[in-house]
């Protein structure tokens, strides 16, 4: 079963992110909240864990990527 990860609400009042850098590489297996992506947003850079463990089957964004909330940024 694929999930579509979204870029969550990171903070209050933030309408989007940046990708700065991911973590893993498409085909690579993850636990659940290993960190994947870090994403910048105006307030702080964080890194997001997988939501399970699985792997990661797709990216939806790049590196220098702004996105907003609410956007797929990767499938596992």
């Amino acid at each position: 079963m694929a999930i579509e990860f979204k870029l969550p609400d990171v903070g209050e009042g933030v309408a989007e992110g940046e990708v700065v850098q991911w973590l893993v590489s498409v085909g690579d297996a993850v636990e659940e909240h290993q960190s994947v992506v870090e994403v910048m947003t105006d307030k702080a850079t964080v890194e997001i864990p997988a939501p399970a463990s699985g792997v990661i089957t797709a990216f939806q964004a790049e590196a220098g990527d702004v996105v907003p909330v609410g956007c797929v940024l990767f499938i596992l």
